[in-house]
């Protein structure tokens, strides 16, 4: 199993973009596999991953992820294809159809039927990814252009899937799934089995399955709960992944959550391993000086 971790933007969090170099510096010496960006309401991730490919050398860099309904796909692959450059060919861009509450009622964009716009935008930006040209006619684009970044091999895309079509849609189109809030459970008998047999039926290779999850390695575990009950909250009330939740016959996020001693932690990664899932991608939520550096290290120790 691939091991990463998420270098900031998640859960509202909003570090520098010095900050942000420097933790993927220090999950790239810890021999972590891959680093995340989340892309909320700070800076723009593959922005960033850029100017992160240029201060790294070996690490997976991607975004985990980014809104597609807020950005022409023409204008997507040319700013992946641009990180991709900058990288080395080391960026991998993850992308999602975001939430209602942020495509609605803060951008004031159409938000129903994803799937179909999904399958539209993945239609023009995957040639161009690929170094292809792209000629569209449907329902929401309609696109006709060529893209030249010579030094930028082909990007990979993994889709943050998480309901049945998305999943399926996933398994036949995409690299993989990149969830979030799905734990043990729904894990292992909803994403893995759904967008594997996708794949396999598609004739496309197994898919990633890269779970995101909140980790926090301490002996404090009631503080560490206490912290993780308010940092998030919010996500039981998104419908999204109140539904992952509840496939995992979970009530809170604290659940879902890795928590405990490096040995108590290990455990629960293994079991995720067991599950079916093929990278971690781990969120130290923890606001003590040391939470990242310490969770890196002990990350690192499983590589």
């Amino acid at each position: 199993m691939g091991i990463g971790m998420m270098i900031g933007g998640a859960a509202g969090e909003s570090p520098h973009v010095d900050d942000v170099i420097r933790r993927a510096q220090r999950a790239e010496a810890a021999g972590l596999h891959s680093a995340w960006l989340a892309h909320a309401f700070s800076h723009d991730a593959i922005g960033l991953l850029g100017l992160v490919g240029r201060e790294t050398s070996r690490i997976e860099l991607g975004t985990a992820v980014v809104p597609t309904y807020t950005r022409h796909p023409i204008a997507m692959a040319q700013q992946a294809l641009t990180t991709q450059a900058a990288s080395q060919g080391r960026f991998t861009l993850g992308i999602g159809v975001s939430h209602k509450w942020v495509i609605e009622d803060m951008y004031g964009m159409d938000y129903t039927r994803q799937l179909r716009h999904m399958r539209e935008y993945m239609a023009v930006m995957q040639p161009l990814l690929a170094g292809q040209p792209v000629k569209h006619v449907g329902e929401v684009y309609r696109s006709k252009i060529d893209l030249s970044v010579e030094e930028a091999p082909p990007v990979s895309v993994v889709l943050a899937a998480l309901g049945p079509k998305m999943l399926d849609f996933a398994g036949r189109e995409s690299a993989g799934t990149l969830t979030w809030m799905a734990g043990h459970t729904a894990l292992r008998d909803h994403i893995v089995p759904r967008i594997t047999t996708a794949a396999k039926a598609a004739g496309r290779p197994a898919p990633r399955v890269i779970a995101g999850l909140p980790m926090a390695i301490t002996n404090d575990t009631a503080k560490a709960l206490e912290v993780a009950a308010k940092v998030f909250a919010i996500y039981p009330k998104l419908p999204a992944y109140r539904d992952m939740l509840d496939r995992g016959g979970l009530s809170e996020p604290t659940q879902v959550a890795l928590i405990g001693d490096a040995a108590t932690v290990s455990v629960q990664i293994k079991r995720l391993e067991d599950s079916g899932v093929t990278d971690l991608c781990g969120y130290s939520f923890l606001g003590d000086d040391d939470a990242f550096e310490r969770t890196a290290d002990f990350l690192g120790s499983l590589t």
